[in-house]
């Protein structure tokens, strides 16, 4: 038995954005709220950290937020916290049929945008709300990968690798993820592409994310505790128990699991969550990429590369600041196990397929896929899970609840998606809580 004055309101397990998010929610309406996080720091996969003889801060995760996103943009006019853009280049290559192809911006675009508008012709109609998945009966694609769309577009090499380079900054398998996902986010952008590109891929926090997890953490009044890994949740009908791997126990009467679903599988949870979401949590998040900050010599013209995914060690790459006289690229790899983040031969190499004379001084990043907490990148379903196991997932298993980005409603994973999952869940304990439900 336990003395039911030390039984928290709400356990939230996962300091990254959604747990942040949640903890702050419920703790403004006067919860109590301990905020369990099995790193020593916040932020979960979005993370700034010194680089480059730890001179500079840099994003090695989550970093791209818009306007047209609510729950980012209302925290960000809520802590008069501002956005910048990444440099703006004109120029773009891109391998397709093994060649490098040169040209501007418009050069690229046009021809690629008559692609992406076979690719997306239904986005718009499969998914009319995009915030109501299900309205539309998508049973047929949500069982089809990437890979199936394009096969049946009856693409020639050129065609196909076009297609597979402007995609490549955020997939890493078409036969593993779903066509549905791509869809639905093209889809809360109007049907656009680019449009969706932008806010997944240019604008960023003045100042870094750091700046907004420190306000965001500075609204609550929940017990963080950092370093604090879980092994196990237990319902136990009238309140939950918390046990983390110190074998610490800790009550509540509800709780919130806020973690990447590739760490979900790692937690016992009594009683089991149903089939489906099992079977969700067991098959993982296919994405294993990773995100790689390139120093290059000199301020050289800011351009963007596109290489398909298998045919190139790195995939999207644009420059994205000046720093001391030199250039930051970033580079998005949608296979990490293809190149090492310290391999500066390697990257130099890459790049030299695009700009012959390019020189790498030196390169930053963390690797998502080998990390304890994360196991994997951002969130891109598998076929089958978007309108299935993760709507199931939101909902509640007792007092139980799931929340991040990786299950969001919208913009999967996204900061947005973490933001609103997170209120989302924060919301639906609030009211069970306030009910006596809980």
């Amino acid at each position: 038995m336990f003395d039911t004055k030390d039984c928290f309101d709400v356990a939230v397990i996962g300091a990254g954005m959604a747990g942040i998010v949640a903890a702050r929610d419920l703790s403004a309406k006067g919860h109590t709220v301990v905020l369990l996080e099995a790193r020593n720091r916040v932020g979960g996969r979005t993370y700034m950290k010194k680089a480059f003889d730890g001179k500079i801060d840099l994003e090695m995760g989550g970093t791209y937020v818009h306007w047209t996103q609510p729950h980012v943009w209302h925290e960000l006019q809520r802590h008069n916290i501002s956005v910048l853009p990444g440099l703006d280049g004109d120029k773009f290559h891109w391998l397709a049929d093994d060649k490098v192809h040169s040209g501007t911006r418009s050069d690229y675009e046009k021809a690629v945008r008559p692609l992406l508008d076979r690719f997306f012709a239904d986005a718009r109609a499969r998914f009319p709300l995009p915030f109501e998945a299900s309205i539309v009966d998508n049973s047929d694609i949500e069982k089809q990968s990437l890979e199936d769309r394009l096969s049946s577009l009856n693409l020639s090499t050129y065609e196909r690798d076009l297609l597979d380079g402007v995609f490549s900054g955020v997939v890493h398998s078409y036969k593993e993820q779903g066509l549905a996902q791509l869809l639905q986010s093209v889809a809360i952008y109007f049907g656009d592409y680019f449009a969706f590109l932008e806010t997944a891929g240019f604008w960023h926090i003045q100042g870094g994310t750091k700046i907004l997890i420190d306000a965001i953490l500075a609204e609550s009044t929940a017990d963080l505790r950092l370093s604090t890994p879980v092994s196990s949740v237990s319902d136990n009908g009238s309140h939950v128990t918390v046990t983390t791997i110190s074998e610490e126990k800790i009550h509540a009467r509800s709780v919130i699991i806020a973690l990447p679903l590739n760490t979900i599988g790692d937690l016992k949870i009594t009683p089991d969550v149903a089939p489906p979401v099992r079977a969700m949590i067991e098959q993982k998040n296919p994405v294993m990429a990773s995100k790689i900050w390139i120093r290059v010599k000199g301020e050289i013209e800011p351009f963007t590369f596109l290489a398909p995914i298998g045919k190139s060690p790195i995939n999207a790459v644009k420059a994205e600041s000046w720093y001391e006289g030199d250039t930051l690229l970033v580079a998005m790899c949608s296979e990490a196990a293809a190149i090492r983040i310290d391999d500066c031969d390697a990257m130099e190499a890459a790049l030299r397929r695009v700009l012959p004379d390019i020189e790498v001084v030196s390169t930053a990043g963390h690797c998502w896929v080998t990390d304890e907490f994360s196991k994997g990148g951002w969130m891109m379903h598998r076929p089958g899970n978007l309108l299935g196991a993760a709507p199931q997932m939101r909902q509640p298993h007792g007092r139980i609840l799931f929340a991040g980005g990786d299950i969001a409603a919208m913009d999967t994973g996204s900061i947005e998606g973490a933001m609103e999952s997170g209120a989302s869940a924060a919301r639906d304990i609030a009211r069970a809580l306030a009910s006596g439900k809980y």
